[in-house]
């Protein structure tokens, strides 16, 4: 469960808005247990791929060539997959632990990354990870995550944290956040969100709720914003995530920092 709680937190809001950058330096790779199979691809285009499998746990992490080919960036991604293995490999040795003195079976708990690119632009970064899990319940869970790379500044920060606040992104989303949510919950449950409902899955979600994507069609500005809800945030489990795309209006542009408002163009 403790794993979980840090998932959640990752998906939902994340590392801190502005994500301290190592300086490039070597990091010790912990040594996989006698039982384990392990597969580390790192490509010479800057692509890296690592799977894993002991008798605890299947641990899988992977971040594209975009990201490898920015020694800064690569040195953050490989310090938090190492972190991650770390912390699974310990929660799922003690989770074992308590199934055998509780005489349960243990089921293998799982972790697996994938950052990909959303958005590679002159002078930034957007990548987005899809981050699936397992830790022993009734079913496995999905989070999200967001990363945007300052290409001049060599900085990481979250989707969010080019804007002023969530608050101001909500109220400069308006109603078309709560809009293109409703729709896509019709079409999944098969009838429409009802005005007046008080179920909790019916109501309008913050984007403190979920995770804030910048991409852009222009391939200039970012001039798109994806807002990631997980399962349980926006609907029950059976419902799955759900993903909404809207365009940057000029409302979204007055809730954008003012020191990253260049980085953004509005799109009708």
């Amino acid at each position: 469960m403790r794993r979980m709680v840090g998932i959640l937190a990752l998906a939902l809001t994340g590392c801190p808005s502005q994500v301290p950058t190592p300086a490039p330096t070597a990091t010790a790779t912990p040594t996989p247990s006698p039982s384990a199979s392990a597969t580390a691809v790192a490509h010479s285009n800057g692509a890296r791929k690592v799977s894993e499998e002991t008798d605890d746990y299947l641990f899988e992490y992977a971040y594209p060539k975009e990201a490898g080919q920015v020694p800064a960036l690569a040195t953050l991604l490989d310090g938090r997959l190492d972190k991650d293995r770390a912390e699974l490999a310990m929660e799922a040795a003690e989770a074992r632990k308590d199934a055998r003195g509780a005489g349960f079976p243990y089921n293998k708990y799982s972790l697996a990354t994938a950052w990909k690119v959303v958005s590679d632009l002159p002078g930034w970064l957007s990548l987005s990870a899809d981050v699936e899990s397992y830790n022993g319940g009734a079913h496995g869970n999905h989070g999200f995550a967001s990363l945007v790379w300052d290409k001049q500044g060599g900085r990481a920060l979250e989707g969010i944290a080019l804007f002023q606040s969530p608050a101001a992104l909500d109220k400069a989303l308006g109603d078309r956040l709560c809009a293109a949510l409703n729709r896509e919950r019709a079409k999944r449950r098969g009838e429409p969100v009802s005005p007046g409902s008080t179920d909790e899955f019916d109501k309008c979600v913050s984007v403190k709720d979920a995770t804030v994507l910048v991409g852009s069609r222009s391939r200039r500005k970012f001039d798109r914003i994806t807002v990631q809800f997980p399962p349980y945030a926006a609907g029950p489990y059976s419902d799955g995530a759900y993903t909404i795309d809207l365009n940057v209006d000029r409302a979204v542009l007055g809730a954008v920092k003012p020191q990253f408002k260049d980085a953004f163009a509005a799109r009708n």
